[in-house]
Order: C-alpha cells, then sequence, then structure tokens
C-alpha cells in the first residue's frame, strides 16, 4: 500500500502524554486513465474560507474560490463526482444561502470546463425558521425555498439532490405533509433527482424525518414515496451509518433507483457490496480520502474487488474517527486534512468551525491519516502537524 519508511517524526500527544511518531511513505494511488465505471461515486467536498476574513460564528461567509475550487478540480481529476452545496460544505453551519448560491454557480462553470459530474444540494435554508408560519402556508413557503434553490441547481448544469429540510421538520405534522412537498417537487423537475435522508447524528434538528422517530415507519414512507414516484428517482443518498438498514433499503429500492451510500463508518462493504448488489457512493469521508477511493474504484473497474476492499478497509478507522460522536463536527477533520495536505493555506473554517475538534483527536487524525497513506507530502504534513501542535500549547 505504502513505500519504504520516511525518517519524519512528530511528537503526538497520547493519552494525555508525548509520544514520537515516525510517519510511513504516502500510498501508491493512481488517477484514472478513462471514466469510472462500476460505481458511480461523489466526493462531498467542503468549503474554504479567505483566512483573513471574519470566520466567526454568524458571520456571512467569506469564500477563498480559488483553493476551494481547486479541490473540486482535484476530486475531478481522480474520476469521482463532486456533490457540492452539502452538509460537508457546512449547509446549515456557517455556509448561507448567497454564499451557497455562488458555490453552485461556479462549481457548473468549472465542472463544465472539464466534463466533471456535479450533483448539488437544493434545500430550504434560505428561509427564516423563527418567521416560518405553520400548516398550509409554512408548507406552500417550503415549496417555493426548494423551487428557488432547485432553479440554482438546474441552471448550473447540476444534478439535483433534494436535501432534507429543517423547515419541513418544523412545519409538518404528519407523513402527508412530507409527501405532499416531495410529490409536489418532483411532479416539477425535469431531470431524476437524488433523495437525501441525513440521520440525526449529522443533524440533530432532523428528528422525526419523513414523519416519524421510528426507523421502520419513517422507511416505510420514504419507500411509498420513491415507489409512486420512480421515473423522477434517480437514487437515494442515505445517511442513517446501519449497514444493516441501508442493505435492506438497498434491496427494496426499484430496478433502476440507485442507493448512494452516506455511511461514512461502513462504505467499504457496503461499496463493495454482495451477491445482490451494492451500493454507488455520496460521501463527505471520499473528500478526505479520494486518492485510495479512486484506485479502489479503478481495481473494481479491472474486476478486483479483492484489492478494492482492501485498499477502501485501510480507510476505514481513519473514517470512523473523523465521522466519530458528535458526528456533526467531521467536517473539521476533513478541512484539517486538507490543511495538512496543503490543500488550503490556513487551518480555517466559515463560522469558527476549526474548533470542532480537539487537539488530541486531530493528532490522531494525523497518525491513521499517514498510516491510511493519504498524507501526500509527510515533510508538509509534517510541519503543518508541528505548528498546529505549538500553537495549542503541545511542546516537545
Amino acid at each position: 500500500m505504502t513505500a519504504t519508511s520516511t525518517s519524519l517524526s512528530v511528537v503526538l500527544p497520547v493519552d494525555g502524554r508525548l509520544e514520537p511518531y515516525v510517519l510511513g511513505a504516502p500510498g501508491v494511488w493512481t488517477r484514472p486513465r478513462q471514466p469510472i465505471t462500476s460505481r458511480v461515486a461523489f466526493a462531498a467536498a467542503h468549503v474554504i474560507p479567505r483566512t483573513t476574513a471574519d470566520n466567526t460564528p454568524g458571520a456571512p461567509a467569506a469564500i477563498d474560490w480559488d483553493a476551494t475550487l481547486a479541490y473540486r478540480h482535484e476530486l475531478w481529476s481522480y474520476g469521482l463526482g463532486v456533490a457540492d452545496a452539502m452538509d460537508t460544505a457546512q449547509r446549515g453551519m456557517g455556509l448561507d444561502w448567497r454564499a451557497t448560491a455562488e458555490l453552485i454557480r461556479r462549481s457548473g462553470s468549472e465542472a463544465a470546463s472539464v466534463g466533471g459530474r456535479l450533483a448539488c444540494g437544493a434545500g430550504t435554508d434560505q428561509l427564516d425558521l423563527a418567521e416560518l408560519p405553520s400548516g398550509t402556508a409554512g408548507l406552500a413557503r417550503i415549496v417555493d425555498a426548494y423551487r428557488e434553490q432547485i432553479d440554482v441547481v438546474t441552471e448550473a448544469g447540476a444534478q439535483v439532490i433534494l436535501m432534507a429540510s429543517r423547515a419541513l421538520v418544523q412545519v409538518a405534522r404528519s407523513a402527508a405533509d412530507y409527501r405532499y412537498v416531495y410529490e409536489t417537487l418532483l411532479a416539477g423537475v425535469d431531470r431524476p433527482v437524488i433523495l437525501h435522508w441525513l440521520g440525526t447524528m449529522f443533524d440533530p434538528a432532523l428528528h422525526g424525518y419523513w414523519g416519524s422517530a421510528d426507523i421502520d415507519t419513517a422507511t416505510a414512507t420514504f419507500r411509498a414515496l420513491i415507489e409512486d414516484n420512480r421515473s423522477k428517482v434517480d437514487g437515494v443518498k442515505v445517511s442513517l451509518l446501519d449497514a444493516a438498514h441501508e442493505i435492506a433499503l438497498r434491496r427494496a429500492l426499484p430496478d433502476g433507483v440507485r442507493l448512494y451510500t452516506g455511511d461514512d463508518f461502513n462504505y467499504p462493504e457496503l461499496i463493495i457490496g454482495d451477491a445482490q448488489g451494492h451500493s454507488d457512493a455520496l460521501l463527505g469521508i471520499f473528500a478526505a480520502i479520494y486518492p485510495a477511493a479512486s484506485t479502489a474504484l479503478q481495481a473494481l473497474d479491472n474486476g478486483d474487488a479483492a484489492r478494492a476492499s482492501e485498499i477502501l478497509s485501510a480507510t476505514q478507522e481513519l473514517g470512523r474517527h473523523i465521522f466519530a460522536a458528535p458526528t456533526y463536527y467531521y467536517k473539521t477533520g476533513i478541512a484539517f486534512l486538507a490543511w495538512l495536505n496543503g490543500r488550503q493555506p490556513g487551518f480555517a473554517m466559515v463560522a469558527g468551525l476549526a474548533t470542532g475538534r480537539s487537539v488530541p483527536h486531530l493528532a490522531e487524525l494525523f497518525r491513521l491519516a499517514d498510516k491510511a497513506g493519504l498524507l501526500s507530502d509527510p515533510e508538509l504534513a509534517a510541519h503543518r502537524m508541528r505548528v498546529y501542535l505549538e500553537l495549542n500549547g503541545v511542546r516537545s
């Protein structure tokens, strides 16, 4: 998986004490020479703020467009699609609708320039929840908000991902309300969309989505919606971190409807699949492990499922660490790894989210990323890790 060990060493905090850690070499990853065909795979990319901007909670998002779009080109160069304007990009956690709309437009233009695959989230986060009316009037406003965002995504040339809506949770009083909103939206799209079911571990405000906190009852509503609108649904992204539930749902979907795994814990087994099928991918973790993910998918294209499984499994410990509880702070780990790898100029995030993880957590992320061969420039990564530790009072 990796070449010979380097002599670089960083002193890391481990269980309250300091221990030297010797880095290995980066993995031997390959960019594809032709499109990946065995799976449809999207990496849900994050956004990079201007380091000199007011990146504090509540401040408007100020994006470093050069670095943010360069990251998307890096993902496309590895044959992956980009899922943009998703929760990975801090929707609902600092990225306001004005910045989101510009992100979608800019990403659409960049995707067209290289023939990159792009899907973007359409939601309702431009609404002020405190001013949202109840009942039919509230549902109508939610539909209008979704339509506004669907139009922006469509005009950018991207595929629509219908994101879960905090506003809908607030207004809906039954599963029928969810059905009404989604069926109204699906009736108006001219291209099949991806439905997004995001669990409460990613966003606690989505408790009771699809009209019930009971997972089986919610799944029944979700399945019925898909069955009755199958021509308008390309696939579903399910982010519940429950592999057994995903496999059961995948097997029950109508023919032609994809299951895009959003399970950042169990993605190796779900993507490799079994005799009854496999999941495609729309994953935040792919934005962190994209060189390995691409190489694994190329192995699948070549019929080498064992090699693909070996590569993906070697990244699983890192993925589970990045997405550990509280899971909604996983974005911090993805940005930290991007900074270690020189993909962004500073370890900064909109809304001050760079403080979302602790020093020990990020030190362990550094170790696991190196173990998986995902520190592309070990010397740079080691230097930046030392700078981060010293800034936070860790002195060897």
